[in-house]
């Protein structure tokens, strides 16, 4: 059986993306997630199910924890006085992070408990800070192997413990080579690193023709995502309304939510753009995104490193609109090179504030379709070839299929 470790469960849609790939191989998984979603991006039975198959560890009382911390000697032996040494003295990015991870290991301790009695191949965290510390630990406790696949927030806003999490791991998952350099630069060894993609099951989706436009209809931008500043909403509303002061027919569509709602509707209010941006207030679930796709022209989002040390990995929406057939427009950060190649499956733009140079590029589609449709069909190709989810997950179901068998 693997364990999978997560920090909200299907709540991060990727989890529930991933986990379907993995029913399909027919891999035993068993889900884990600290906390309980609040909503999830679908709206179809099986994640439905495998939500309410969720084993949830939180709430959990302090004296819950502080029980399990005080029997861990006796279930679990030296392991446990490996952990706790670990939990004291391994390097660590702060005081902060160093209580926390003693309380992830009481955690860990109270969560390993009940594995005694299951079989446990693999311990795999998606994700690798909370959630991961608690899946190390466990694995530690129980003597199995772990894992983790990393991401954005948890190898860097978020990081805890990273050095240790990577000593530990019997494989690492990287979604992109820009994880996988900055894993050897953080010392990982060559054999840990696994290229695994996060992809999309492109049967779900059709490459549309381009959408036909009535005469002085606008050109329709669409942009999507939760509005927090790592997705540079900010940039996107000032590069819609340079494009409406050159003069050209463009109107745009944000789809989200998020903490930032108010803070961008004033914003595009004080640019006087109220009849051109529209804000729908509310997260698109994963089964209407290609009727979203299809109602635009181009999609673009202007991924940023956010104030906080928070950025995106490799937006699942940029492979969603490819795969839907529009033109894409994104920055050349951290993995999302690794989907868009500049000038061949999209067009890429700095992660800074220039709302120049996103309007450049997003004018440059409008007046150019046939080389819009050029890049469309470099995007079907490289989805195909890199991202689809029956395929790019090989590595890791490789790696699952391994640990079960011994």
């Amino acid at each position: 059986m693997i364990h999978y470790m997560t920090t909200i469960g299907v709540g991060d849609a990727w989890v529930g993306n991933e986990l379907r790939v993995v029913a399909a191989n027919g891999i035993p998984f068993k889900l884990h997630a600290l906390n309980t979603p609040e909503k999830t991006y679908f709206s179809s039975p099986d994640i439905a199910q495998m939500n309410r198959a969720t084993n949830v560890i939180y709430p959990l009382s302090k004296v819950k924890a502080l029980m399990a911390l005080l029997a861990a000697p006796v279930r679990f032996g030296s392991r446990f006085w490996g952990a706790l040494w670990n939990a004291l003295t391994g390097p660590r990015e702060s005081l902060r992070i160093r209580a926390v991870g003693v309380w992830h290991l009481a955690v860990a301790c109270h969560w390993a408990a009940d594995r005694r009695s299951e079989t446990v191949s693999l311990i795999h965290s998606q994700w690798i800070h909370s959630a991961g510390t608690v899946a190390m630990y466990g694995a530690w406790l129980l003597d199995k192997p772990f894992s983790f696949t990393g991401h954005a927030a948890d190898l860097f806003r978020n990081r805890q413990a990273l050095s240790d999490k990577i000593k530990r791991a019997a494989f690492i998952g990287c979604i992109s080579e820009f994880h996988r350099d900055f894993f050897l630069k953080e010392g990982a060894r060559p054999d840990q690193l696994r290229i695994v993609y996060c992809g999309l099951d492109l049967s779900h989706f059709a490459v549309k023709p381009p959408r036909e436009r009535k005469a002085n209809e606008p050109y329709h931008i669409l942009s999507a995502g939760r509005l927090v500043d790592k997705k540079g909403f900010d940039v996107f509303i000032r590069a819609i309304g340079i494009l409406k002061d050159r003069g050209l027919n463009v109107r745009a569509t944000l789809e989200g939510s998020g903490p930032l709602e108010e803070k961008l509707r004033a914003q595009i209010a004080d640019l006087g753009l109220n009849d051109t941006i529209h804000m729908t207030g509310t997260a698109i679930k994963q089964e209407d995104i290609p009727a979203f796709m299809e109602g635009g022209d181009v999609f673009t989002l202007h991924c940023v490193w956010a104030p906080d040390n928070d950025v995106d990995g490799l937006p699942q929406m940029l492979m969603e609109a490819m795969a839907c057939g529009r033109p894409s427009v994104s920055t050349r950060i951290v993995g999302i090179p690794d989907l868009v190649i500049h000038e061949k499956t999209g067009l890429l733009v700095e992660p800074d504030d220039n709302a120049e140079a996103l309007a450049d590029a997003l004018q440059r589609l409008l007046e150019n379709p046939g080389f819009a449709a050029e890049l469309v069909a470099g995007a079907e190709k490289h989805l195909k070839e890199t991202f689809d989810l029956k395929t790019c997950l090989e590595p890791l179901l490789t790696e699952y299929r391994a640990r079960l068998e011994a």
